[in-house]
């Protein structure tokens, strides 16, 4: 993110404001970076799937600042990334939550859940990457885990996933530098043990 900044010849500057402290900010730019990153190496071609949006109203101040005024869904979304890696179909959401203790499931949608067991059943690859901001921890956690705790919710159990079970069932990843994300490494230690 950018800001102006003003220097002491009192010329307009912008300065970085990223940094370790909020990179929390900026989960989803990570990921597309890994994204961009593994493409360009050759390892996958994995991409953010846009939310498709019906403009109904723009307002035009200026000819080259259009300002949409209202717009709507055209559908519910699916699932925020999908590619292939290795010959499979790769298909995951990436969420982030301020809780510290849990991640709550109504960070999810019936459509994204019924779409995610959908491509497990075609023998594709489909996980949640979980963003913890407040301790900056990152988790891969396979779907199937997270249906346990979807149908478990709608039969009166948890509404939420605990941290603990992330540390326990799911998969840390540590922030790097190309990729910033390293998502594969855990998708080979899990799907392509032996490769």
């Amino acid at each position: 993110m950018q800001r102006p900044v003003t220097s002491s010849s009192s010329k307009l500057e912008t300065k970085d404001e990223r940094s370790y402290a909020n990179r929390g900010m900026t989960f989803e730019e990570d990921i597309n970076h890994s994204n961009s990153y593994y493409l360009q190496s050759g390892k996958s071609v994995i991409h953010k799937k846009p939310t498709p949006v019906q403009i109904v109203s723009v307002d035009y101040p200026k000819r080259s600042a259009a300002v949409i005024k209202e717009a709507y869904f055209k559908q519910p979304s699916t699932t925020d990334y999908n590619g292939v890696y290795r010959g499979k179909y790769i298909d995951f959401e990436a969420k982030e939550t301020r809780n510290k203790t849990s991640f709550p499931l109504t960070n999810f949608h019936q459509h994204q859940i019924d779409h995610m067991k959908r491509v497990i059943k075609q023998d594709g690859i489909s996980f949640i990457l979980v963003h913890f901001k407040s301790t900056q921890d990152i988790y891969f956690l396979d779907a199937k885990h997270l249906f346990d705790f979807w149908d478990g919710q709608q039969n009166g159990g948890r509404k939420s996933i605990p941290k603990s079970y992330f540390e326990n069932f799911g998969s840390p990843i540590q922030l790097g530098f190309n990729p910033r994300i390293d998502y594969l490494k855990i998708i080979d230690e899990l799907f392509f043990p032996d490769v």
